[in-house]
This record gives C-alpha cells, structure tokens and sequence, in this order.
C-alpha cells in the first residue's frame, strides 16, 4: 500500500529536478499559456485547475514571505508579483467568458458562489467588498507607502552607507572582497525598494480591476440572460452568484499577495523570522498577559459579555504567564548550577606554588569589559567582536609590519557596565563607554539636520559625536551624520592605542622572528648587520623609532640595507633612524597623501627655523630643542590654529622642516600633538605635489603682529 505514495513522491521529485534545470524554457513556456489564456476558451476542469493553482501559489509565496529572514532574500517577489497579478488578470477574463457565454463556470467558482456565500448574491457582495476595502485601503495602500519611503530613504542614505563601508575597510575591519560584497549589498536593496515602490502598484490596480470585472460581469449577465428569455430574478441569482464567485476566487489569493507585500517591506530590526521574532518579542515579560488576563476577567463580570469565552482567555493569558514564571526560574536555576560547577572546578585547582606562578605572567594587549558589553564577544548573541579584532591584527600587519600578540578579552565587574578598558603589558591605556541598543552618530561638517541625543566623543579622535537611536540610523545618514555600531566605536578605538604604542609592542624577542622572516628571503643582509655591525637591540630601537611615529616597517629588507649601509659610521640610533627614514621616503610620502595625490604642509618661517636649529642640544635620550617655555607655548599654540584651520578645509597637514630640527621638534610636540606628523625637506621624493596650507611665525606672534 505504502508503494504507490512513495513511488509517486519519487516521480514528483524527479518531475521538480527537471524543471529546475531548465527554468527558463519552463518560464518561457508559462508566459505564452497565460497569453493564450486571454484567447483560447478554457474548459471548465481546466479552469478549476488553474483556479486552485492560483490559490496554492499565492499562500506559496504568503508562506515565503512569512519566513523570510530579510526582504533581499525573496528578491524575485517584484517580478513575481508581476507575473502572479497577470495570471490571475487572465484567469478573470477565461472565467468572464465562460460565465458570460454558457452561464457555468466550473466547481470552485461553483463553491465560493454557493457555500461560501450560503447561496445568497447579496451576502456575496458584502463579503466581496470587504476582502476588496481591506485589501484596497488598508493592506495595499499601507504596502505602497511603506515601499515608497523605503526605497527613498534607500536611496537617499546609500552615500553614508559608502562611507561606513570605506571607514571599515580603512579601520582594517573587513577586507577588499568583504567591501565589494557590502557594496553589491547596498545596490541590490536600492534596487529591489525600486521595483517594490512599482510594484505595489500592481497590487493596487488588480484591486481596481476586480471592481470593475465584477460590475461588467454582472450587467453583461443579467443582459445576457433576458435575452436569452429567462426571467429577472433568476437571471439575476444565477450570474451574480457565479460571479461574486469568480469575485472571491480572486480576491482571495490578490489578498494572500498584498499581505505578502506588507509582509516583505515591513521587515525591519529583526534578523529572524517573523514567527520566532513575533513570539519571542510579543511574550518576553509576563506583565502584560497578567495585565491582559485580569482585563478579559474584568470584562466577563459585566452584566451583557460572554463569560465563558472571557473567561477562557483570561484562563490563557494566564497560564501562559506562569509557564513563562515558571521558564524563566528554571533558566535561573541552570545559569546557578554552571556557576557553582565553575566554582567547584576552581576551588579543585592546584593550590601550590605551580598555581600561583600563571599569575607572574602580563598579558600584552587586554580588553576587558564591563557586564553590559559582554554580549559584544559573545557568538551565541550575535558578537563578532573576535572577529573583528583578527581583522585589526591584519590591518596592523599591512600598516605596520608588525604581528600583534593575541589581544586577551576579559570581562571586569569593577568596571562600569557599559564601560571597556584596554590594557598595554597590564597598565590602563585608555577606556571609554559604549550603549548597547545605539548608534553613534559623527558630524561630518555637513549635516543637514541636528539630532537630539545623549552628548559623547569619538574615542579614537576625541571628535565630538551623539548616541542616537538604532532606528534613526537611516534618518542620520540621510542628515549628513556617519553612524557607527558601538563594536566598531570599540574596534576602532583598540586600532588607535596599538598604533600610538606599537613601539612598546616590539620586543626582542618580536624583532628577532621579523628578523628570521627576512634571513629565509635575504640571508646576505642579515648576516652583515647582525650582529657584526649592530645588535639585535640596537636593531629594535630603531624599528621602535619609526613606529614611534607611525612609520610602517613592513618593507624591512630596505631597513636594513639602510642600516648596513649607514651603521659603520656611526651606531647613533637618532641618526640612523633618520637614514632609514631618508631610504622610506616614497612610502612616508605616500602615507600622508590625500585622495588627490596633494601632501598638504604648514612650513615654519625661516626666522624661526634659523632659531630653532640653533637650539638643538644633545641629552643621553637623544637631541633635544632647548628653548624658552614661553616660545614654546607659543609655538604649539600656533601649530593647533594652523591644524584646526586645514581640518576646517577638509585637509589633515604634516609639518615640514629641515632635517636637522625634525626629530628634535617632534619631540617638542609630540605630547601635545600626537597626531601632527613631522617631514623633512628631504624625506619629499620628486613627483609629489606639495601645498602649502599654512606657515607659523611664532616670532612675530610673540610681539603681537601675527
């Protein structure tokens, strides 16, 4: 018995493989049916069949829709769209023209005709008007409009999303491919809100077109039908019946397909489906069903309700809020035995000295975090925050030619719980808050439109910057802000302090595996330097140097070429950096360029630069400018206007200097300026466009003629 079933589920299986092999013939072949369904009359089992196939496509798609995570995952449903309206425009006339021309139109127009509306026309016009006012003013008009926003606020905020996926890529957070594949994103979803702002419109006009069939169906019947000699009433119950029927066959599955389309453009801050969304959100507390069961309990002692179905709800909401108590006890009780378990696995430790010498041991670069941004590197909740710092690990690698330690994730209850503190060889760095649920928001100097929102600093520039709501993210973009998610606040911050202190990141032991790395391509280098000519350590303090001011040392077979070249001479470090600086000229050069190829500088006046090369002085830490504080206020005063201006312009300077004066005055300001990169005049290799942006004469400022 058992046999025919499965043997016909095998040949359906095979039946479906085929068609998808050559969907495109199949479509093809669909099109030309449904225009010959406008031509050829259909026989009535025919029609019956395609009836029902109308019905099971339409709740088809409904259920796609329902458990469709996200609206690009169901990207055909425009064009699907399209197609359904026209076979059920068909399938309209087909049904005309056997109830116009015979007077029958087959069962199931038959059934909606008799026992759906009980046989009665009047009851059938009610019902078909309601199905077409709901689906007319409420469902379609509500889709249209929602598609229509979409699909402008899509288009309007895709500039601000280009920049979040350059500001990523930049921040070493995702790489070339995964930039590309953001960006195709972004195209597809404008895309996809277009055709939906269009084809929402065709949901609108099968509603319009059902009206009207239905009027024409029901005077060119009953006209039909007294030409023919029958009498009023029954010419007037027998096509109306049949055509409210072909009405409801209609509009049934046109309301499955509106639905769909609220469905689809209504998805958003959810990326589940919406059953699990629906109940996960809908019963999260148990207030409410108390609430709504001690409402329904209210209602049922009114003199006139049903109290038996009031009753019963409230018996529901109920029970389902102490089942929900009852969960949310037992998920306690859980997370307490995993606790103690955890305490009794700790307490079984190793109590000796072998369990206290681990805790000698600093752990290079920590992450710790407070209780509430926790979930940040958790995976089970959606954090990627591993992820992300891998991601950083490469971008510094690339930079700067150094491999990062791991970076240790902890959490830290003494912190606040919104608070992230990061650690460089166990001493705080830097900290800084973050709001889980948030966005934050930059001014990027031309928004349109203020926001209101909590007041912070981006923590990687000290730029200021506004926590706004998930759900204004489009609506900031659209102003002109960048809007950042708080584990790239996070992210991008960690990627600053690595960089301002990846000199104290290269150890001895770091600079001997870069050391090797370069020995297995360029053994002969390797082997003069080190270490006949310089040690290993000597070797360190100038790598430490450049990265002391960001200079990458990737390119380390030209350092040291540079330094075998130059060490026999003199073992100085501050001179032999600057050698080495000399040989990466292209690349420093580079490095400060903006986009149009332009290095833009603030110079010194040439008085002042005579003055200052007279006040380099040498100290067991290297050379040092000594001059009078007052000056030196002045100067790093001056230094900031000059900054401040540019940046107004769009523009991010570098000082340039001779090279005598260049090391010795970013010493002077580098507390002050951190982020003001000094050059030489000779570290400018030919065929770099320089613009001067500003030039600082401290000595007419301190007489008061600037």
């Amino acid at each position: 018995m058992t046999s025919a079933p499965s043997s016909l589920s095998q040949g359906f299986a095979s039946f479906l493989q085929r068609i998808t092999r050559s969907a495109d013939m199949v479509l093809a072949i669909l099109f030309i049916l449904v225009l010959g369904m406008l031509i050829v009359p259909l026989p009535e089992w025919l029609l019956d069949l395609l009836l029902v196939v109308d019905i099971g496509g339409s709740a088809l798609i409904l259920l796609s829709a329902f458990y469709t995570v996200e609206p690009l995952q169901f990207s055909i449903f425009p064009s699907l769209l399209l197609i359904m309206t026209l076979f059920r425009l068909a399938l309209d006339v087909a049904a005309t023209k056997l109830i116009l021309g015979t007077g029958h139109a087959g069962e199931v127009i038959s059934a909606f005709g008799k026992f759906v509306v009980g046989g009665n026309y009047i009851v059938g016009i009610i019902a078909f008007l309601i199905l077409v006012v709901v689906q007319f003013v409420v469902i379609t008009n509500g889709a249209g409009r929602v598609a229509e926003v979409a699909a402008r606020f899509t288009l309007d905020a895709m500039p601000g999303k280009q920049m979040a996926i350059d500001a990523d890529l930049n921040a070493g957070l995702i790489n070339e491919e995964q930039a590309k594949e953001r960006r195709k994103q972004i195209e597809l979803e404008a895309d996809f809100y277009g055709a939906m702002d269009g084809a929402s419109k065709f949901v609108r006009g099968d509603a319009i077109a059902a009206i009207l069939i239905i009027i024409i169906n029901i005077v060119g019947g009953f006209a039909l039908g007294l030409s023919r000699g029958g009498d009023v009433m029954s010419v007037l119950q027998s096509y109306t019946l049949l055509t409210i029927g072909e009405g409801l066959v209609s509009q049934i599955p046109a309301l499955l397909i509106s639905t769909a389309t609220g469905l689809i453009v209504t998805r958003a801050g959810s990326e589940k489906p919406i059953a699990q969304a629906f109940f996960q959100q809908l019963f999260q507390g148990t207030r409410p069903l108390i609430l709504v069961s001690g409402l329904m309990a209210l209602l049922a002692l009114l003199p006139g309700f049903p109290k038996l179905q009031l009753l019963f709800l409230a018996a529901a909401a109920g029970g389902g809020a102490l089942f929900l108590t009852r969960r949310a006890e037992e998920e306690q009780k859980r997370a307490l035995k995993e606790s103690e378990k955890q305490k009794l696995a700790a307490s079984a430790a190793p109590k000796g000295p072998e369990a206290v010498l681990p805790l000698l041991n600093v752990e290079t670069i920590e992450l710790e975090l407070g209780s509430g941004l926790v979930p940040l590197a958790l995976p089970e909740e959606g954090g990627d925050l591993a992820d992300r710092i891998g991601g950083v690990r490469k971008q510094i690698a690339m930079e700067l030619g150094i491999v990062l330690p791991t970076v240790r994730i902890r959490d830290n209850l003494q912190l606040r719980p919104n608070q992230y503190q990061i650690k460089i060889k166990g001493a705080p760095v830097a900290s800084h808050e973050l709001l889980l649920g948030y966005i934050l928001a930059l001014d990027t100097g031309m928004v349109r439109q203020q926001f209101e929102g909590i007041p912070t600093t981006e923590p990687a520039m000290g730029t200021p910057a506004i926590w706004i709501n998930r759900s204004l993210k489009d609506r900031a973009e659209l102003a002109g802000y960048i809007t950042v998610d708080p584990a790239t606040v996070l992210v991008t911050h960690l990627t600053e302090v690595i960089k301002a202190h990846a000199a104290e990141l290269l150890t001895r032991q770091e600079t001997q595996k870069l050391v090797d790395q370069v020995r297995k391509r360029d053994e002969a280098v390797v082997n003069e330097l080190i270490p006949n000519v310089l040690t290993l350590g000597e070797v360190q303090k100038v790598l430490q140097s450049l990265l002391k001011e960001r200079v990458g040392i990737r390119d380390l077979t030209t350092i040291l070429e540079t330094l075998a070249d130059y060490a026999p001479r003199t073992r100085d470090i501050d001179a032999l950096n600057e050698f080495v600086r000399g040989a990466l000229a292209r690349q420093i050069c580079r490095q400060y360029q903006d986009e149009d190829g332009v290095l833009r500088v603030i110079t010194l006046a040439a008085s002042l630069e005579q003055e200052l090369r007279g006040a380099v002085q040498p100290t067991p830490t290297g050379l040092m400018l000594a001059i009078d504080p007052h000056l030196a206020q002045a100067l790093l005063r001056s230094l900031k206007e000059q900054m401040d201006q540019a940046s107004e312009e769009g523009h991010v300077p570098v000082l340039l200097c001779s090279g005598q004066i260049r090391l010795p005055l970013k010493r002077l300001i580098e507390r002050s300026l951190p982020h003001l990169a000094v050059l030489a005049y000779t570290e400018i290799v030919p065929g770099v466009d320089v613009e001067v942006v500003g030039t600082v004469d401290v000595t007419l400022s301190l007489s008061g003629t600037t």
